[in-house]
């Protein structure tokens, strides 16, 4: 009489007890989980994310890869010494602000204009990873980080919120009117309260089906624009009310498999300039018409667009996403008026820009550039 089989244990199977629901493993916080998943190389995740689907999400977060892709760049913001992959600035009177990786540091202007104080004059930090973007509003800056967090500060004072917004990147912000605005790369859009007593709640969560990249409210406060991947077939460029979160429209008809708006920028609640990775500026006058803008501009050099920033006049600069190409457009004329190499014989995106009247400041991978237009 032969032995009876013993039974075989799950890996024998092909399964593994890590990928049993009664595991202890997924008794560990997701903050623990990740944590433990830093530690190992590319090879080891990949092999990680084979066990079984709940792993290969966890081993599949970008905060884990974002460490790895980092050390193949060559990158770094050369002056100050610190790793600055994508930054982002605004420009508040006397003071710059500039992400760098997990912070937002003040730097004062100089007197003169033309440049700014090597040492900051106040650093914002509450992020466990890197700030993705900001805006500053009333003295208050807003945030949203790799960790997936948003993060409130009040500049002259210790007042501080951090939030869970989503479940990935929070890739852009927006805040107007004591309500926040987020995109994020879990493709959803939410809008969220900062009223007494709500601070912090989200009021809509809005299903994009597509990574976003680019918000911005309406100055009128009614509505908001979404800049998404445009990895499907639903224009990338949507408008949704602010009140209910309802899908009011879709602008442009003609975008193709792939065309991300990467920047959106309202001149005025009906007038809204987009640019992304189909290497056009698009200007859209919403009272006229929704299926088509009124106005666009071609990059020459078939490059991404990674942000534009208007004077509210004529002006328009661009940012491109090779050697670091900065154009000046004016809405008169089919053709830029002047164009700025910034990061050659090097490759870097201009990430963000902004300017006055008297300089134009550009952030790079690895520098934050100053171009001074009272300079003979």
């Amino acid at each position: 009489m032969g032995r009876k089989g013993s039974p075989r244990s799950p890996q024998a199977e092909g399964g593994s007890q890590a990928s049993s629901p009664s595991s202890p493993l997924w008794a560990l916080p997701e903050e623990l989980l990740l944590l433990i998943c830093s530690y190992l190389d590319a090879q080891a995740l990949g092999r990680l994310g084979q066990v079984c689907r709940r792993l290969r999400f966890l081993s599949s977060r970008d905060l884990l890869w974002r460490r790895i892709a980092r050390g193949c760049l060559n990158s770094g913001f050369t002056q100050l010494g610190t790793d600055l992959l994508m930054p982002w600035i605004e420009l508040d009177g006397e003071y710059l602000y500039l992400s760098q990786a997990e912070n937002i540091q003040a730097y004062r202007l100089c007197p003169d204009g033309t440049g700014l104080q090597r040492h900051p004059q106040a650093i914002f930090s509450g992020h466990q990873e890197d700030v993705c973007r900001f805006v500053l509003v009333n003295s208050h800056i807003v945030s949203g980080g790799g960790d997936g967090n948003i993060v409130l500060h009040k500049i002259h004072g210790s007042y501080s919120i951090k939030f869970a917004a989503h479940e990935q990147e929070v890739n852009c912000v927006d805040f107007q009117g004591g309500l926040i605005v987020s995109g994020s790369r879990d493709r959803t859009a939410k809008v969220w309260s900062l009223s007494t007593g709500r601070v912090g709640q989200c009021l809509h969560t809005v299903q994009t089906e597509d990574r976003v990249w680019s918000i911005a409210i309406s100055p009128l406060l009614s509505s908001f624009v979404t800049g998404t991947a445009c990895c499907g077939h639903t224009s990338p460029l949507r408008i949704w009310d602010l009140e209910s979160g309802q899908l009011m429209t879709c602008l442009g008809t003609d975008f193709h498999r792939g065309a991300g708006v990467l920047d959106v920028f309202y001149e005025t609640p009906s007038l809204l300039l987009s640019c992304g990775y189909d290497t056009y500026i698009r200007y859209w006058d919403i009272r006229t018409s929704t299926r088509k803008c009124v106005q666009e501009w071609e990059e020459p050099h078939d490059s991404a667009l990674y942000c534009i920033r208007s004077d509210k006049n004529h002006m328009i600069a661009s940012g491109s996403s090779y050697y670091g190409v900065v154009r000046l457009w004016d809405k008169r004329q089919t053709r830029c008026l002047q164009s700025f190499h910034l990061s050659s014989p090097t490759s870097s995106p201009v990430y963000c820009l902004r300017f006055s009247t008297t300089c134009l400041y550009a952030a790079l991978a690895s520098a934050l550039h100053v171009l001074d237009f009272t300079a003979p």
